[in-house]
C-alpha cells in the first residue's frame, strides 16, 4: 500500500454532506485537507461546530491551488460547469452531486430541467456504488456518487434483480429519510414543529433518485427493471432505510434469500447482512430486521429480509447513514477506490449505539 499523503479539496463546504466530508478526512491517515470552500462570509466552525478547533477555514473558489482529489458538493446543475476545471488541473473529481449520475442525455434533461453543459464527461464518470463499479472505478478521473435513496435501494435488490428471482416491472420500495436530507437550509417541512412527532410524504411521483435506480439496478438484470417509489421524511436527522417490496417468481424460503445475500455481498466489508433467526416465541420481531440508529455515523450498510410464504412476497430493507454511506462515506471510499488504497482506510468505525 501507499504512504503517500493525497491532498483533497471541498468545493461546497457548507452543507451538511461538507461538513461530514471534513470530519470523515481529518480521520483518515493519507490525506490531508488543502481547503474547503463556501460562497458566504461565515466561520467554518459556526456552520459546522463539532469542527471548532481544527484549524481549517473556508476560502473562495477563486483563491484555491491544484490537489491531488477534489471532491464537489454543490447543487444539481452546477458541479457540471466545475468537473472539468479541476480534471485538466490533474486532479481526480468526485462529483456528490447529480450532474453526472444519469447516462441518458434526454432523460436527464427531463429530470433536471435543464441541458448537461459537459455531457461529454458523463459517459466516463462510473455510477459511485463501489460495491458494483469497482473496476470502473479504479480507473476513472470523475465519479458520480450516488443519491442516498439511490444507494440503500440499489444494495437491496441487487441480489434478487441479479438472480430474476423477482419481478422486475412490479417492484414497490418506500424510503424513510432523516430531516439532515433535505439538506442545511431551513425550510418549514423540516422545521422540528412540523416533523418532531410526525412522518409525512414528499415527491411521491418521478422522484428523481427513482431513474437512478431503475438505470443501475436495469444493469444487473440485464434487462429493464422498473421501480415504484415513495419517499417520507422522518422525525430523525440521520439516515435511510428502504424497504423494498418484490413478487417472487418462484417459490422461496427466507433462509434462500439470506443465503443470496450472504454469498453477493461476501466480500463487501461495508455491507453487513442481518441472519438473526426469527423467535417463533416472540410476539413481534425486530431484530432480524436494520436499525437506521445502528449504521449512524458509519459507512455501513445493514440489510435484512423476509418472505411471506402466502403472498409470495419478498421485502428486503436497507439502513445506511444518508450523510455516511449515502454521500460523505462512499465518497471516500470511492477516492480510497481511486488512488489504490484499502476501501475501508478512514471509515472502518462502526455505527453509534445507542
Amino acid at each position: 500500500m501507499s504512504q503517500s499523503t493525497f491532498s483533497v479539496g471541498i468545493v461546497g463546504g457548507s452543507g451538511y454532506s461538507g461538513g461530514e466530508l471534513v470530519r470523515l478526512l481529518l480521520g483518515h491517515p493519507q490525506v490531508r485537507i488543502a481547503w474547503v470552500t463556501s460562497r458566504g462570509d461565515k466561520r467554518l466552525e459556526s456552520v459546522h461546530r463539532n469542527l471548532l478547533g481544527t484549524g481549517l477555514a473556508f476560502v473562495k473558489e477563486e483563491d484555491v491551488a491544484p490537489c491531488d482529489v477534489v471532491f464537489l458538493c454543490m447543487p444539481s446543475r452546477e458541479s457540471m460547469t466545475r468537473a472539468g476545471r479541476y480534471l485538466a488541473q490533474g486532479a481526480k473529481v468526485i462529483d456528490l452531486g447529480s450532474d453526472f449520475r444519469l447516462k441518458d442525455a434526454g432523460l436527464f434533461e427531463q429530470v433536471y430541467r435543464a441541458k448537461h453543459t459537459d455531457w461529454d464527461l458523463v459517459g466516463e464518470a462510473p455510477y459511485g456504488v463501489t460495491e458494483l463499479h469497482r473496476s470502473a472505478i479504479r480507473g476513472a478521473r470523475l465519479v458520480a456518487n450516488p443519491g442516498c435513496f439511490a444507494y440503500a435501494t440499489i444494495l437491496a435488490l441487487a441480489p434478487l434483480v441479479s438472480e430474476k428471482w423477482i419481478d422486475l416491472e412490479r417492484i414497490i420500495v418506500d424510503g424513510l429519510s432523516g430531516t439532515s436530507g433535505a439538506g442545511a437550509d431551513p425550510s418549514v417541512a423540516t422545521h422540528h414543529s412540523e416533523i418532531g412527532h410526525s412522518t409525512f410524504p414528499y415527491n411521491v411521483v418521478d422522484h428523481r433518485h427513482t431513474y437512478e435506480m431503475e438505470q443501475e439496478l436495469s444493469g444487473v438484470a440485464g434487462a429493464g427493471v422498473r421501480i415504484n417509489f415513495t419517499p417520507y421524511y422522518a422525525p430523525f436527522a440521520r439516515g435511510i432505510l428502504a424497504g423494498c417490496h418484490g413478487f417472487l417468481t418462484k417459490p422461496r424460503a427466507r433462509a434462500d434469500v439470506l443465503a443470496l445475500y450472504r454469498e453477493f455481498y461476501r466480500d463487501e466489508y461495508f455491507v453487513r447482512v442481518i441472519t438473526i433467526d426469527k423467535d417463533p416465541g416472540a410476539g413481534w420481531q425486530y431484530l432480524p430486521y436494520p436499525s437506521v440508529a445502528a449504521v449512524a455515523g458509519s459507512n455501513f450498510v445493514q440489510i435484512g429480509a423476509d418472505v411471506d410464504e402466502r403472498r409470495g412476497r419478498v421485502v428486503v430493507f436497507a439502513a445506511l447513514d444518508n450523510l455516511g454511506k449515502g454521500a460523505a462515506g462512499s465518497a471516500i471510499q470511492n477516492m480510497n477506490c481511486l488512488l489504490g488504497l484499502p476501501e475501508e482506510t478512514g471509515l472502518a468505525g462502526v455505527g453509534l449505539h445507542p
